[in-house]
């Protein structure tokens, strides 16, 4: 196997992106040894530094264990990990979120307002919008543009800054969520999102746009979420 060699993204990017996934998807298992350096080299065509530089790099992001003389092993690094469960209803994702307490970090108010389309409802007068990027354990896992109507957002502003959202909306009084939508697009990260959850760029991602409208049809909550791609695990009930 080659890597892209005609690419802009460096061959050592590319190397740690492919080892990054047998890791993750349990290729490679916990505690187990990794191929050589010369079997990497071999299978992939790249050079002794570019193999060294991806352990390296996976070294840095706790997935990898190098020891002189005994070879790399997979660290337990995977284990226990939390994968956001993209759920198919909104009772699921508020028990999901429901006592859910990650690290939030960068939360900064504007003014902006969302862009809306005329599937997504009504727009509310004015709208609240927060940034903010979720971590767990250390590691940054989400960056998040959360927009709540300014009405609703006045009920609880403190516990709306600071806490998951929709478990809050879904106790609000007086606020009935009547209708909600949800997409997912596989993408990759630009250079200012991979700043932002410390990853290389190109790591692969998932956008999640949520929406959610009153009994009138007003647009109250709209999120636009995008997640390293090993948070998210997609599950689907396929009825026959």
């Amino acid at each position: 196997m080659s890597m892209i060699s005609g690419s802009q993204i460096p061959l050592y990017v590319q190397l740690t992106e492919v080892m990054r996934q047998r890791i993750v998807k349990q290729k490679w298992k916990a505690g187990t040894k990794v191929p050589s350096i010369e079997e990497l080299m071999n299978e992939f065509d790249v050079s002794r530094v570019t193999v060294r530089q991806a352990i390296g790099q996976l070294k840095d992001d706790g997935l990898l264990s190098p020891h002189r003389g005994r070879g790399t092993f997979v660290t337990d690094a995977q284990v226990g990990k939390k994968k956001l469960l993209v759920n198919t209803s909104l009772d699921d994702l508020v028990e999901m979120y429901r006592g859910d307490e990650p690290d939030l970090s960068n939360i900064t108010l504007t003014d902006d307002q969302p862009e809306l389309s005329d599937e997504d409802g009504l727009p509310a007068e004015r709208y609240v919008n927060m940034h903010r990027v979720h971590a767990r354990d250390g590691e940054k896992y989400c960056a998040v543009s959360i927009f709540i109507a300014e009405d609703v957002f006045n009920q609880a502003p403190e516990e709306l800054q600071h806490k998951m959202v929709l478990p809050i909306l879904s106790d609000m009084p007086g606020v009935e969520v009547a209708t909600a939508h949800q997409s997912l697009q596989i993408s990759s990260a630009d250079f200012q999102l991979a700043r932002q959850l410390e990853v290389p760029v190109n790591t692969p991602t998932a956008e999640i746009r949520r929406v959610l409208c009153d009994e009138t049809g007003r647009v109250i909550y709209i999120v636009e979420a995008t997640y390293r791609g090993d948070y998210i695990r997609l599950e689907m009930n396929l009825k026959p």
